[in-house]
C-alpha cells in the first residue's frame, strides 16, 4: 500500500503546483487560463466573446486582461495581465506513451483535475496533426488548463472543444512558440508554397503490369528506365525503395504530382514545375497534399528543401517557406 500512497501522494502534489499556475478566464463562459510567463496566460480562442476579460487568480484577485492575439490552427489565444503575480509553467521533459498525465483545470469553481495517460504521439499527419490525446475525462472549464506530467511538467494547454467526449491538448512546444509569436507581434504567420498537388501511387516491382491496369493508379509508363522501371523497382536498405515515394498498400509507392503553380510563390521562384513529382520534404516522405501543407505551415520564412522527380531523375530544389 505504501507504493500506492506515494503515488498518490505525488500526483496531489503535481496539482497542487500547477494550480497556483492556472487562472480562471471570464469572457464568456468560464474556462481556465495557464500562466506561461510575466503577465501572459495561454487559454483557447473559441470561448472568447471579447478582447477585454477578465481573469481571477489562485489567490482570488480580479484582474482585468486584454486579448493580445488569437491562432485559428491551435485554437489558443494569449491575454496579457498586468500586475499578475503568480509563477509560470515550465514546460516538462519527453513523455513516454503509458506515462500517467493530470488534466488540471480552474473553472468558476475552483481547482478541478482528472487523471490521463499518454495513449499514443501526436499524429504527424492527418486531422489529428498537432494535437496530444490526454486520455483524462473532460470536465466544465477545463479548456485552457494545464496538462502536466506526474512531475508537473507542462506537457500541453488542454481543449475539450476540438472532438466531442475527448480531452486534446496542444503540445507543450507548440503551444509556447505559439504564444511567443503571438505576443510579438499579435499573430501566427502561415507558411505556404504556393502549389497545388495530387496523390499518385506508383508501380511496385512488376512495373508494366502496375502501369498498365489503371485501377493500380500511378502514371504510365514511358520507355525502360521510367517510374516503374529497373531504377526504380529496387528497394534500398531501408526497404523503402531507392529514394522514391512511400510504399503503399497492394505494393505501390506513393507522390504527390505537381497540378498548379501559383504565379510570383515561393514553389515558382525556386523553379518548381506543374508535373514534377515531390518525394519527399527535407528528407521525409510526403504522402498527401494535406500533410505538406501542415508540414510547412509553421515554418514560413524557413528554407526547406524538396526532393523532385522531374523526366525520370530526382533531384533537390531548394525553397524558402513564404508567408501569408
Amino acid at each position: 500500500m505504501t507504493t500506492f500512497s506515494d503515488l498518490s501522494t505525488s500526483l496531489a502534489d503535481a496539482v497542487d503546483a500547477t494550480a497556483s499556475s492556472l487562472v480562471s478566464v471570464r469572457g464568456g463562459p468560464p474556462i481556465s487560463g495557464s500562466v506561461i510567463g510575466a503577465g501572459l496566460v495561454l487559454t483557447v480562442a473559441h470561448v472568447l466573446n471579447a478582447d477585454d476579460v477578465t481573469v481571477v487568480t489562485a489567490t482570488g484577485q480580479n484582474l482585468a486582461a486584454t486579448v493580445a492575439g488569437r491562432d485559428p490552427t491551435t485554437d489558443l489565444a494569449l491575454l496579457r495581465v498586468p500586475g499578475l503575480d503568480a509563477p509560470a509553467l515550465s514546460a516538462g521533459g519527453p513523455v513516454r506513451v503509458g506515462e500517467l498525465l493530470l488534466a488540471v483545470g480552474r473553472p468558476a469553481h475552483g481547482v478541478q483535475a482528472t487523471l490521463g495517460f499518454m495513449e499514443r504521439g501526436a499524429p504527424a499527419g492527418g486531422p489529428g496533426r498537432g494535437w496530444l490525446l490526454s486520455g483524462a475525462a473532460p470536465f466544465r472549464g477545463v479548456s485552457g488548463g494545464a496538462l502536466v506530467d506526474a512531475r508537473g511538467g507542462l506537457v500541453g494547454i488542454l481543449n475539450a472543444g476540438v472532438s466531442r467526449g475527448d480531452l486534446l491538448a496542444v503540445p507543450a512546444d507548440r503551444a509556447l512558440k505559439v504564444a511567443g509569436l503571438l505576443d510579438a507581434a499579435g499573430r501566427v504567420p502561415r507558411g505556404y508554397l504556393g502549389l497545388s498537388t495530387q496523390p499518385v501511387r506508383f508501380p511496385g516491382e512488376s512495373g508494366e503490369d502496375a502501369a498498365a491496369d489503371p485501377r493500380r493508379g500511378g502514371p504510365h509508363l514511358h520507355g525502360r528506365g521510367g517510374w516503374g522501371g529497373r531504377e526504380w523497382g529496387g528497394r534500398g536498405p531501408d526497404g523503402r525503395g531507392r529514394g522514391g515515394p512511400h510504399w503503399g498498400r497492394g505494393g505501390g509507392r506513393l507522390g504527390l504530382t505537381v497540378v498548379q503553380v501559383e504565379q510570383d510563390s515561393p514553389a515558382g521562384f525556386a523553379g518548381v514545375k506543374v508535373g514534377d513529382i515531390l518525394l519527399a520534404l527535407d528528407g521525409e516522405m510526403i504522402r498527401h497534399p494535406r500533410e505538406l501543407l501542415d508540414r510547412v505551415r509553421d515554418r514560413a520564412g524557413e528554407p526547406v528543401t524538396l526532393r523532385v522527380l522531374r523526366g525520370g531523375e530526382e533531384q533537390d530544389v531548394a525553397v524558402t517557406v513564404g508567408e501569408r
